[in-house]
């Protein structure tokens, strides 16, 4: 049963960011094909990074434009409002603070996919340089052990056999045929270069990616501890905090945008590369592979010839042809020469391992497995590798804009603590509705004289009434509450009793009641001091 083959298909997003303009720095529309060693297309590159840079300038003017309107169009607060309206200001900070957190989520998704995706790509990076590095030792390892070590042989055997016409002309055979494997094995593909150029590219890709990742996942956390800040400082109402929050919101928009044009870049310039990524690595390798071997490895099509079986099966029936010679003179040349029989068996055993050599290198230059390496670097890069990218591409756009208007957020919680604060300081320490003043001022002895300032205004009128001598001298003082009831007709309702030591205004006193005060006793005005004596 034949396995059905894997082809690589470019995704629709990739096409999508492909067809995106690319302008140099003229504003000349520049062709889209992926080509990183020329300046215009750099420049296309360049110039959609700058995405960024405009966003970050949209987002200062917006804030420019709020601090003005915040500043010039300010109203008073009303007198009788003791507490500003915060609930639309709270609701955007929590709006903001999901979208963030979602924004985040996002962020979180597209950094593992992005890292998936590189991961791959070096993965079979390493596995394609460890294919073509065995395939560049086989053929050198080949080449040397036939054209060195056989030759060596094959030299001492001339000297041997040089009364032997016949088994001269065996060695004249076996000489043919190992310029035969010479000839074949330097007719493939020197392929040393490429093992280079692709560990260099691994190495370079892996490192690259690590401090991505890892700046990413700073980021992403920055925007979380920002979240958890702001909800802390508007519950704590702290201004130094509010300050701190400011300084991180700002430096994690410049951030925010920033990595949403090196992103957009990165993404659009990988898709040039996906939309047609064969076209690209045959013109990167027509230096050192023919365009037929390029083909071969790329498509791995049952129809494609295998540009190397000539040159495998011309080695492989030279090898066949040498082992039966030495195998002949073995037999027959031996017991004439004993002395030939070491050199003819080094030979054997060269061939042996040369032929061994010859189907592992046959194996290796098959299509099959680096055909595999290729899908797999395509499918990490242009699939997982690129969707990530456009996540936090997401992640990216929707952070500035819940910091931008973050930002706006807090600006306008500064305003309204200052203009709460306006107001404290505002209150007349000398006002009687103040708690502040009458924890600060009170006094009970004060509080009892000022219960009676209605008394002491009205004495000079009063001044012809003097109480009636009482002698209570044996009798003991009743409490403080019994005095008030007693002293204003025995009545306990709250309206006739006054407020003594209660920091409250004086009420109006009846007739009658100045006369009760009038009349109080030697034990009451012990108790209530001599301030309200006539």
């Amino acid at each position: 049963m034949a396995t059905a083959r894997l082809d690589y298909v470019a995704p629709w997003w990739t096409y999508w960011l492909h067809n995106f303009p690319h302008f140099n720095f003229l504003f000349q529309s520049v062709d889209s094909t992926f080509k990183p060693g020329e300046a215009s297309y750099q420049q296309s590159l360049i110039f959609l990074a700058c995405v960024g840079a405009v966003g970050l300038g949209l987002s200062l003017l917006v804030l420019a434009i709020f601090l003005v309107c915040l500043c010039c169009c300010r109203k008073d607060v009303d007198e009788d409002t003791k507490r500003p309206n915060t609930c639309c200001v709270t609701l955007v900070a929590v709006v903001t603070g999901l979208i963030i957190c979602s924004a985040v989520g996002v962020g979180f998704y597209g950094n593992s996919e992005t890292n998936d995706g590189v991961y791959q790509l070096t993965y079979s990076l390493y596995n394609a340089n460890h294919t073509l590095g065995g395939i560049n030792n086989l053929i050198s390892g080949s080449q040397g052990s036939v054209g060195t070590g056989l030759k060596e042989h094959l030299e001492r055997l001339d000297e041997i056999f040089a009364t032997r016409a016949d088994y001269l002309q065996a060695l004249r055979f076996l000489q043919l045929m190992v310029n035969n494997v010479i000839r074949e094995l330097t007719a493939l593909p020197d392929i040393s270069k490429t093992n280079v150029d692709l560990a260099v590219i691994a190495d370079q890709t892996a490192f690259i990616e690590y401090y991505r990742w890892l700046s990413y996942l700073l980021l992403l956390i920055v925007d979380l501890v920002i979240c958890l800040a702001m909800c802390l400082g508007m519950a704590k109402h702290s201004q130094c905090l509010l300050i701190t929050i400011m300084g991180f919101v700002a430096l994690s928009l410049i951030l925010s945008w920033a990595s949403l044009g090196a992103a957009t870049a990165t993404a659009v310039g990988t898709s040039d590369f996906c939309v047609s990524p064969d076209k690209f690595i045959v013109n990167q390798t027509k230096d050192f592979l023919s365009t037929d071997v390029a083909h071969y490895y790329l498509f791995c099509r049952p129809n494609l010839p295998n540009p190397f079986q000539q040159s495998l099966t011309i080695c492989q029936r030279s090898l066949t042809t040498m082992q039966i010679q030495i195998q002949g003179l073995l037999q027959f040349s031996v017991p004439v020469f004993p002395t030939a029989e070491r050199d003819l068996l080094g030979i054997q055993r060269l061939l042996n391992s040369t032929e061994f050599s010859l189907h592992q290198l046959t194996a290796f230059l098959d299509c099959r497995g680096l055909h595999k390496d290729y899908l797999e670097a395509l499918m990490g890069v242009c699939y997982d590798g690129v969707e990530g990218l456009l996540y936090l591409s997401l992640f990216s756009l929707l952070a500035a804009c819940a910091l931008s208007t973050m930002l706006c957020a807090i600006f306008r919680v500064w305003t309204l603590m200052g203009s709460r604060e306006k107001e404290y300081d505002d209150i007349d320490e000398e006002d009687p509705f103040n708690p502040q003043a009458q924890r600060i001022s009170y006094n009970p002895r004060r509080s009892n004289t000022h219960s009676f300032c209605s008394y002491t205004s009205s004495l000079g009128s009063q001044a012809s009434l003097h109480p009636p001598p009482q002698s209570a001298s044996n009798i003991m003082p009743p409490p403080e509450y019994m005095n008030q009831s007693m002293l204003f007709g025995g009545t306990p309702r709250y309206e006739n009793v006054p407020l003594i030591g209660r920091g409250s205004p004086p009420p109006s006193y009846s007739p009658s009641m100045r006369t009760t005060y009038l009349s109080m006793t030697d034990a009451q005005i012990r108790h209530f001091g001599t301030d309200f004596q006539v």
